[in-house]
Order: structure tokens, then C-alpha cells, then sequence
């Protein structure tokens, strides 16, 4: 019985890895994570990924239905909770039973009339201004073991890593435009006043620290004002 369950989680984590290394949105990928998480894992009812902003923003995504969100914003609206502690402070978090969970006052009652009762949350290390958290909860109490928790390590570490592809990508599309725009600002630069290429720059860059504003920026400011 052991070795088949290692042996689908070893099949699953493959299927993951190779999901995060093709052209798949972020969406997808964690909506698998949580669908894997799931099937894998005996207790788990619902999933879901809590990611954190700046100024307490935050995103639930990948939900297996509206329960995690409803969580999520519960624990925003208190300041506490499993999945924000995961995500800000401890690797994982576990609770057996909400019912007799007193670490999160507001939070643990709320979730009972919810109807979840017991949850594991682990920490995505996404590299950036924005904590995250995988989610899993359960309808009924003391569901977990420590295959549970390795298991849910274990796809924690694939989320994560799609997050941080996801960012990497969207940095890069983010300085290929930057590099286009600011090209494209020479250009008008150049045949206008009729200087070169450096010329043309060096007076983008002055203008930028004169007015304190990224070289993009004024780059696009130049491009909008061309007419």
C-alpha cells in the first residue's frame, strides 16, 4: 500500500515538474498543486494559495472552491491566521482542530462555522516583495501525520517555484519593453534636435535625475509628447 502511494506521489511530482518547466499560465500550474494536493493527501477537503502584497494586499488563487478564499479574507480582515502565518513567518503551520485552536482567537471560530476544522499551511519562498502560503484544510479534525506534511512540502516547493518563474517572466517581458521604449525615445529624440545616438541619452538620463523619475518613465513621456 506504502509503495503505491510513493510511487503515484512520485508520478504526480513528476507531471508537476514538468507542467512548471512548460509554457503554462501560473494559474494552471497552481491549480494542479492543489488539485495534487487533494488526491495525495488523505483529509484534505479544499485548497487553496494565499499570496501577500504590499500594503496587506492579497490574492487567493487556485481555489478548489470559494471556502479558501472565504478563509483568506477572514484572516486579513483579523490579522491572523494559519495561512498568513505561514506565509510570514513559520515554514508550517498545522492545526488538528480549530475547535481547540487558541492561537487565533477571531480566527478559529470563524472557521468552524465554516465548517473546516482542521488545516496545514506551508510557506512558498517566492523570492520577492510577496509572501505566500499553500493551503489545505479538512472537514473533519486530527486528519494529519507526517506524511501528510512531507507530501505537502513537497508541493509547496512546486508552487513556489512556479511563482517564481512567473515573476522571473514577468520581469523580463517588464525590461524588454522598458528597453524598447526608451529606444524608441532616442529615436525621436535624435531626429528632432539632430544629435546622436549617445548625445540623445545622456539627455534622457539628465532629465531623469533632474525630475527624479525612472529612465522608462521618460522615456514614455517623450514618446506620448512627440506630436
Amino acid at each position: 500500500m506504502e509503495e503505491r502511494q510513493n510511487r503515484e506521489l512520485a508520478m504526480r511530482m513528476a507531471d508537476l515538474a514538468r507542467a512548471v518547466a512548460s509554457p503554462r499560465s501560473l494559474h494552471d500550474v497552481l491549480a494542479g498543486v492543489t488539485a495534487a494536493a487533494k488526491e495525495l493527501i488523505p483529509g484534505v477537503d479544499t485548497a487553496g494559495v494565499l499570496l501577500i502584497g504590499p500594503g496587506n494586499s492579497f490574492e487567493s488563487l487556485a481555489v478548489l472552491d470559494d471556502i479558501p478564499h472565504e478563509l483568506d479574507e477572514l484572516q486579513m480582515r483579523f490579522d491572523e491566521g494559519p495561512c498568513r502565518q505561514a506565509a510570514l513567518q513559520d515554514v508550517v503551520v498545522r492545526t488538528d482542530d480549530f475547535r481547540r485552536e487558541e492561537r487565533w482567537p477571531h480566527f478559529s471560530p470563524a472557521s468552524v462555522e465554516l465548517g473546516v476544522l482542521s488545516g496545514l499551511s506551508f510557506k512558498l519562498y517566492t523570492a520577492d516583495r510577496t509572501a505566500g502560503a499553500l493551503n489545505l484544510f479538512g472537514f473533519s479534525a486530527n486528519q494529519w501525520d507526517e506524511d501528510s506534511v512531507t507530501t505537502g512540502m513537497v508541493l509547496a516547493a512546486h508552487a513556489a517555484s512556479a511563482i517564481v518563474a512567473s515573476r522571473q517572466e514577468e520581469q523580463l517581458k517588464t525590461a524588454l519593453l522598458s528597453r524598447d521604449r526608451i529606444g524608441q525615445a532616442k529615436g525621436i529624440i535624435m531626429e528632432r534636435y539632430k544629435v546622436g545616438d549617445v548625445q540623445a541619452f545622456e539627455i534622457m538620463r539628465q532629465l531623469s535625475q533632474h525630475n527624479n523619475t525612472r529612465l522608462a518613465e521618460i522615456a514614455t513621456q517623450i514618446i506620448e509628447s512627440r506630436d
